[in-house]
């Protein structure tokens, strides 16, 4: 029996440990534990290690002779998992890219070295109006080294500014912050398969958001609804932003603005799965390929070509005090449901990922509107 370690183990890796124990593999979590590690009661082990504690896990690694690493939805466990792959001769990309690929700061100096496009940035540890002077509000101020939209607000003005890069340096392990102008336009995240250097595209998802200032995602849909020619503009950026980070394998999620003019912003890319049910989910929905097993056949060498397929449309909608309205539909059957959970009935205002109740997630023969 192979053995493959999981890196995480919240609810956003439980459709990756459930799917690896599908496949006949022997599991390997490691994760803080903590009342939201129940991948802790999936796994077939279980080690209470920190993701970030890179040595630690390689050393335990190397004991259990893992053939493969992996994760999903996460950017936190990347350089680890790159790190252990590379001491270990296993696949995956290199730590130089697991590194560029989860710091916003060192992403947005690849992007601008490789000539990707992407809004005019800048990376500080402390507020220094004179180093911003050249930027034009609006903009948006994040942590270099979150995901799920912590810390991340639009400013419009100075206090607002020095607000937003103190909200942000507490978000930030490395207490760094990237300030970019804010740039307007449609958004949508592309998910990808890589190989040797090969990227093969799976989706184009739209998406909804709370908009300012939290931009905390709300709705998901696949296939985009966007024009042909758009979407292959997004896939040339795509390819462009990939290299660029160096990533040669595995997952990957990159997200892009389209501006009124047609043009094409990479906003951030990361090395792995994309959240929100995007990657674990409606991928398989709407394309039918089983993107968990091509992450885990990545890690374990055994790569296959993807086969796509648009067979249906498939979303999600996330459950919150701006999005009630979905309620009704948790209290019911609804024929479109391909899984739904309401985790609380309390709704609270999004200012990230973590503070949504609840999702529906659908497969339907058309793109679903709720409202």
């Amino acid at each position: 029996m192979k053995k493959i370690a999981i890196l995480g183990a919240s609810y956003l890796q439980k459709p990756l440990v459930e799917k690896a124990i599908q496949l006949g593999l022997e599991t390997y979590c490691f994760a803080w534990d903590s009342d939201d590690a129940i991948c802790k009661n999936i796994a077939h082990h279980f080690y209470p290690i920190s993701v970030l504690d890179k040595e630690l896990i390689l050393e335990k690694c190397k004991d259990i002779k893992v053939d493969g690493i992996t994760t999903i939805a996460t950017d936190i466990c990347v350089p680890t998992i790159c790190y252990v792959a590379e001491k270990m001769g296993l696949i995956s990309n290199s730590f130089r890219s697991g590194i560029i690929s989860t710091n916003k700061a060192k992403m947005r100096s690849a992007f601008l070295t490789n000539d990707v496009n992407s809004p005019k940035s800048i990376a500080l540890k402390k507020f220094n109006f004179e180093h911003l002077k050249d930027l034009r509000f609006p903009m948006i101020v994040k942590p270099t080294d979150r995901s799920g939209s912590r810390g991340v607000v639009k400013v419009s003005d100075i206090n607002e500014l020095k607000s937003g890069i103190n909200q942000a340096l507490e978000q930030s392990f490395e207490k760094q912050v990237v300030i970019e102008e804010f740039i307007e336009g449609i958004e949508v995240s592309v998910e990808t398969i890589s190989w040797r250097g090969e990227h093969y595209i799976l989706a184009i998802t739209d998406k909804i958001t709370t908009g300012n200032p939290y931009f905390v995602e709300l709705e998901h849909h696949q296939p985009s609804q966007l024009t042909e020619y758009l979407k292959e503009k997004i896939r040339i950026e795509t390819l462009k932003a990939l290299d660029a980070l160096e990533i040669t394998y595995g997952a990957s999620h990159a997200e892009f603005k389209i501006l009124d003019n047609g043009k094409v912003v990479t906003i951030e890319v990361g090395g792995r799965m994309g959240g929100d049910f995007i990657g674990s989910h409606l991928v398989k929905l709407s394309t039918g390929y089983d993107f968990l097993k091509g992450v885990i056949k990545v890690a374990l060498n055994e790569f296959e070509k993807p086969q796509i397929n648009n067979i249906s449309f498939s979303g999600v909608y996330f459950l919150s005090k701006e999005t009630e309205y979905l309620l009704p539909y948790f209290n019911r059957k609804n024929i479109f449901d391909a899984e739904k959970n309401l985790q609380n009935n309390k709704l609270n205002l999004i200012r990230n990922s973590n503070d949504r109740s609840g999702y529906i997630i659908y497969q339907s023969q058309h793109k679903l509107n709720l409202i």
